[in-house]
């Protein structure tokens, strides 16, 4: 049982993920992939928060950690989506638009991981 509940996470994930990359492409346009960052940053946060409930904490039961982390979080994210869109931008010539996004993505990705944590851990 506990297989289905990771893909009912990764179900909602993934129509939280479609959801909110579309919203704010339709938004602030699809030059750049804002969308694609806004759901990396978000998904990090969030996966600092459940690391530190679930594993450092143990706030949240054990059996909570593969459906909300693996399933919701893991399709949530959209990594590959991410280095897919640089590497496309890279190919059209937009190396600098291509290189902005890698590097935003990662360290903005980064201190939202860290700030998922504090939160996780003041909980």
């Amino acid at each position: 049982m506990h297989i289905v509940y990771i893909g009912i996470g990764g179900f909602v994930g993934a129509i939280a993920r479609y959801a909110l990359d579309g919203w704010v492409a339709d938004r602030v346009g699809r030059s750049f992939p804002l969308g694609t960052m806004v759901v990396n940053l978000s998904g990090a946060l969030i996966i600092g928060i459940l690391f530190a409930l679930t594993i450092e904490r143990a706030a949240l039961s054990p059996e909570l950690r593969g459906p909300l982390m693996i399933g919701l979080v893991g399709s949530y994210t959209t990594f590959s989506t991410l280095v897919l869109e640089s590497w496309r931008m890279a190919e059209d010539g937009a190396w600098l638009l291509a290189t902005t996004n890698l590097a935003a993505s990662g360290l903005l990705g980064v201190g939202a991981l860290i700030a998922g944590l504090a939160i996780g851990r003041a909980l």
